[in-house]
């Protein structure tokens, strides 16, 4: 699904005033936020955008061209957890991201969390797309929902209930597009 425009337009403008320059992007697909942080980016910015297959990206490749952004973007054909691993195995990258936007399966943010931890300097930011899951997270279990949003909601739960304790970062939990948890990096 891509981002709603509200969301991206949220993402840009935080990304401008953050003045960030180095940013990933896992679970990227066709859209919005495909082209609203390159062109939030100075000229000398770096966006690393990951996704498992190709396919969405390359439908997204016309929009990025348009506006001259695409020498800004690095597409990495891989799953996240192993694009994760891969920089923090290469030894120079801890530390070093400004902004990383999570947007993947929703089953491995924890474990993504604790990468970018390592990736993401301090007083960088870690956005977690779709934290209200359609709203199912306010939901009592009992409730009738589709079974995606069941398994969905279990893994954003337990996300959620994470943060606001993960004395790491300090969590701002922002009602926009199906929920954007935003975590400071402390240390």
């Amino acid at each position: 699904m891509n981002v709603p425009v509200d969301e991206g337009l949220f993402i840009s403008m935080l990304l401008k005033l953050m003045n960030v320059k180095k940013t990933i992007e896992l679970g990227v697909f066709t859209g919005y936020s495909l082209l609203a942080t390159p062109l939030a980016l100075p000229q000398d910015g770096k966006a690393r955008l990951s996704r498992k297959e190709n396919k969405a990206y390359q439908i997204g490749v016309p929009f990025i061209k348009k506006p001259g952004v695409e020498h800004k973007i690095n597409f990495i054909q891989s799953d996240a957890m192993s694009v994760l691993n891969d920089l923090i195995a290469d030894g120079n990258e801890e530390g070093t991201l400004d902004f990383a936007f999570v947007d993947a399966d929703k089953e491995n943010y924890l474990n993504y969390h604790e990468l970018l931890l390592k990736l993401v300097r301090v007083g960088g930011i870690i956005a977690y797309d779709n934290t209200l899951w359609f709203g199912s997270v306010a939901r009592s279990e009992e409730e009738e929902m589709m079974d995606f949003e069941r398994a969905g909601r279990v893994h954003l739960m337990k996300l959620n209930k994470f943060l606001a304790s993960d004395p790491r970062v300090e969590l701002s939990h922002l009602s926009i597009g199906d929920g954007i948890a935003l975590c400071r990096r402390l240390y």
